[in-house]
């Protein structure tokens, strides 16, 4: 009897389909939304913690405000001088832990180079850890605890896998970049016993030998390196589902900000070659910010016992 060829992951996916992280985005907000509207009384608050005026961050913040207020949590920032000290900021996150009408606390980084970051996410009490960078939330996630609040950009990624129907179970994940604000993260989730992960994952990083030769396994292909354009057609799988984390500026005098924005990925020579992708911007970004809502939202819950 003539058997049926094995399955393989590219067959599955054959077209190409962009990944609209606007769309899903905005499913995730209303959804946010609908739930705080459902569940009543005072509603949820996020604080927004900012050291100096670097434009990025100014920017980040801003379009994280705007999302708070469109699903009804209430947001406030604190915004301090460059010089704060390392003490001095935190005595102002004590001051918002012990703050029951604020739910989530976001210190929006980079700081200063004069002060530990990590100190100052380890500060911040794990149940208003809404950017999931305290230490306790990350070994939480290690050990597949559901009290874990999860890193919101590779929260975004899986939702977005999840939203397409993208099989994680059995394929090969190869995450590029080890920051432990998406790379190590990213790979935890998709390795998890769930019906949305159960992928093997690789991990690889800018010290990588023959980076391209781990690149063209992947089923799902991540790239969080932070550089741009790192990923060609040549390093990618035909078929692969392609999810574009790096935001990056390139010079562009034709463009009236001087710069264009682009990912870890070129999206031009990889599109044709690939299944499904997610475009820079338009997609990983916008769901960094809904998953932060949706973390905020978490957080008031379990403050109401929910």
């Amino acid at each position: 009897m003539e058997h049926e060829p094995a399955f393989t992951y590219p067959q599955l996916l054959r077209q190409m389909e962009i990944i609209d992280g606007k769309l899903v985005a905005s499913h995730t907000l209303d959804s946010v939304k609908a739930e705080i509207i459902a569940l009543g009384g005072l509603p949820p608050c996020v604080a927004f913690v900012r050291v100096g005026e670097d434009p990025a961050s100014v920017f980040y913040v801003g379009s994280k405000q705007k999302a708070a207020s469109r699903v009804g949590i209430e947001s406030r920032l604190f915004v301090f001088p460059e010089s704060i000290t390392e003490a001095q900021l935190l005595h102002e996150v004590a001051q918002l832990n012990a703050d029951p009408t604020v739910h989530g606390i976001l210190v929006q980084s980079p700081l200063p180079k004069t002060i530990s970051e990590q100190r100052i996410f380890d500060a911040i009490h794990p149940d208003k850890d809404v950017d999931g960078l305290n230490s306790l939330n990350q070994g939480l996630l290690c050990q597949e605890d559901e009290r874990a609040f999860i890193p919101c950009t590779p929260l975004g990624v899986l939702e977005l896998l999840a939203y397409y129907k993208v099989p994680t179970a059995g394929a090969h994940a190869v995450v590029v970049g080890r920051s432990v604000l998406v790379g190590k993260p990213a790979a935890l989730l998709l390795m998890q016993k769930k019906s949305t992960a159960n992928a093997t994952v690789t991990l690889c990083h800018s010290r990588t030998t023959d980076l391209g030769y781990h690149t063209r396994q992947a089923d799902i292909l991540i790239a969080a390196i932070g550089r741009a354009n790192t990923i060609r057609a040549d390093m990618v799988k035909p078929g692969a589902v392609v999810i574009d984390v790096g935001i990056n500026r390139l010079p562009d005098p034709k463009e009236t900000k001087g710069y264009r924005i682009v990912g870890d990925v070129a999206f031009d020579e990889v599109s044709p070659i690939c299944s499904r992708i997610t475009p820079v911007p338009g997609g990983v970004g916008l769901m960094t910010v809904a998953m932060l809502m949706k973390n905020t939202l978490k957080a008031w819950k379990r403050s109401r016992g929910i």
